[in-house]
């Protein structure tokens, strides 16, 4: 049998009408697009898409977009005819270089050549094209280099150019050199003592640094070298704990290209003035790697004076 429906159940009461139970512009979670982040909590990547759209992503100290301008060089003056300024790119075993260059003339400029050379381990892979720029124009032009061996590499060239209507001889602009950073090629690495000593008993170049340093703690200063070379401390931490004004560590590294870095630094403390002394022995089996790591860590230790 069919019952009859009462109407009079459904109808509303006007207070229960006027409860809003969802808003109307409420956003709805999927399940899709929630992600599990370490902490345990379900993330919306949807809404961390739109949060990172509208006030940006928060960068790591590491992060490239943040330390890019750091491989920047300037070419030439602001007052030369043609400004330019390189980008490079540090890959595993080449350097890309992306040059900017702008014409600061009113004049148009033909076979515009860009024209570089290397010193040390390096080799110009290919060599940019011609180009015509025209009056207060600006463009890319980008060039390839090979590094073959962990060493202090020098870049230097010149920009050649003819004016448009003009005859004559060719215009030439003196580049800046660029100096290529080994350490971009150098990372930390560990070995044994016995492979420690029978490398330092094989390898013939050996450069002594003497240690000038405002740094008066033995530990910080080991830190700090640490740092500029990209070298990594074989000595147990044990070994260097206490205070008795005198510390020996034995440092390793490695290149990209195979080849081994070894060093031994041996520093004492003053009594009478608190500063260190000492030497820091670098033996590779290039001299190019021995005397580029001892140019860095002269270098790393008038930075640090300076600062």
């Amino acid at each position: 049998m069919i019952g009859t429906l009462d109407l009079s159940k459904l109808q509303l009461s006007e207070d229960e009408k006027n409860i809003v139970k969802t808003d109307v512009d409420a956003l709805i979670n999927f399940s899709h697009i929630l992600t599990n982040v370490a902490d345990g909590q379900a993330v919306d990547e949807l809404e961390l898409s739109l949060l990172q759209a509208t006030e940006g992503s928060k960068k790591k100290e590491n992060d490239i977009s943040t330390t890019a301008l750091s491989k920047v060089y300037q070419l030439t003056g602001f007052s030369d005819p043609i400004y330019a300024e390189a980008y490079i790119n540090v890959n595993q075993y080449d350097i890309v270089l992306d040059v900017l260059v702008v014409n600061q003339t009113p004049d148009t400029l033909q076979n515009l050549t860009l024209e570089l050379a290397t010193l040390g381990d390096l080799k110009l892979v290919d060599k940019p094209s011609p180009i015509t720029l025209a009056g207060n124009d600006f463009c890319n032009t980008k060039a390839q280099v090979k590094v073959a061996s962990t060493e202090t590499g020098i870049i230097f060239g010149n920009i050649v150019y003819d004016v448009s209507g003009v005859s004559g001889d060719k215009s030439c602009v003196v580049l800046n050199d660029i100096h290529i950073d080994i350490m971009d090629y150098i990372v930390p690495a560990t070995c044994t003592d016995t492979e420690f000593r029978k490398m330092w008993a094989e390898f013939e170049w050996e450069n002594k640094v003497s240690v000038q340093s405002n740094i008066t703690d033995m530990n910080q200063y080991l830190d700090h070298i640490l740092k500029s070379t990209n070298m990594c401390c074989l000595t147990p931490k044990q070994a260097l704990e206490g205070d008795c004004g005198f510390l020996a560590a034995n440092l390793y590294a490695k290149s990209v290209f195979g080849e081994d870095a070894l060093a031994n630094i041996s520093i004492e403390q003053l009594s009478d003035s608190g500063a260190l002394t000492g030497h820091i022995r670098i033996r590779a089996k290039s001299q190019g790697m021995a005397l580029s790591l001892g140019d860095k860590i002269t270098h790393s230790q008038k930075k640090e004076a300076g600062a």
